[in-house]
């Protein structure tokens, strides 16, 4: 489902990503770890170009992401070229990112509507039920700002789901909630996770990783350290970095 070959990305002289590559198949848990100023982030909004990329190439089924190619260049999208594929990329970000204006269920209609032409009565019945899929059924006609931040993290992937993606990026969805919300917001990924959904999540939730992980990868200075089954890097890490940076948080 998602391909990374040899992803580097430069902020000015800064080198972000050093030469990222990685697999996730159909289905699969991908979590990223690492400790901040890694390149986690970074490496997420690329998946979607929300980032460009400097060199190297990132795919979402099979498509490449951001770019076409031509006699081997690299030609970047258009702004509406690469909106059209992030449709199928539902990304939940750390601070939710909702439309504080809009109720919970204009949240999640605007862009099934605006975006994929949806009839706004099908619209609705599919918000509807999202809302109930994230514990939220009672919150139709509430406003972002009348919802916790555990509720509001939940409406945020309520609304991503809603575009039917077939990858869902999360960007340390819990690092911005109190500690008592944070498992309302796993159990839902948990859900997610059980019902098949490809997902690459950048946590510090080591708990969340070692259950419902497929795949851990520990990030640091922009490169790939160590990755493998998460009990296999948790319990017994082998790289020197990866066991200083494990020791410090478990």
């Amino acid at each position: 489902m998602v391909r990374a070959e040899q992803v580097c990305k430069n902020f000015g002289a800064l080198e972000v990503l050093k030469g990222i590559s990685l697999d996730v198949d159909p289905g699969e848990v991908m979590c990223i770890v690492g400790p901040s100023g890694s390149g986690k982030s970074t490496f997420l909004r690329c998946v979607n170009h929300l980032e460009s990329v400097n060199a190297g190439r990132l795919y979402v089924d099979g498509e490449l992401i951001g770019y076409r190619e031509a006699n081997g260049k690299l030609y970047e999208l258009s702004p509406k070229q690469a909106a059209h594929q992030r449709r199928d990329i539902g990304m939940v970000f750390q601070h939710f990112n909702l439309f504080g204006h809009r109720t919970a269920l204009n949240n999640i209609i605007e862009a099934p509507i605006r975006v994929k032409g949806v009839s706004k009565k099908a619209a609705i019945a599919r918000a509807e039920d999202l809302l109930g899929q994230v514990g939220l059924s009672d919150k139709a006609t509430a406003y972002p700002a009348q919802l916790s931040g555990g509720q509001q993290q939940r409406l945020a992937i309520a609304r991503a789901l809603a575009m039917d993606p077939k990858l869902m990026l999360f960007d340390e969805p819990t690092s911005a909630l109190d500690p008592e919300l944070v498992g309302e917001v796993l159990t839902v990924m948990r859900t997610l996770a059980g019902e098949g959904m490809t997902m690459i999540v950048v946590t510090h939730e080591m708990g969340f990783a070692r259950e419902v992980a497929d795949k851990l990868v520990f990030m640091d200075g922009g490169r790939i350290v160590e990755s493998g089954v998460p009990s296999e890097v948790l319990s017994n890490p082998k790289q020197e970095r990866t066991q200083a940076f494990l020791s410090r948080i478990l």
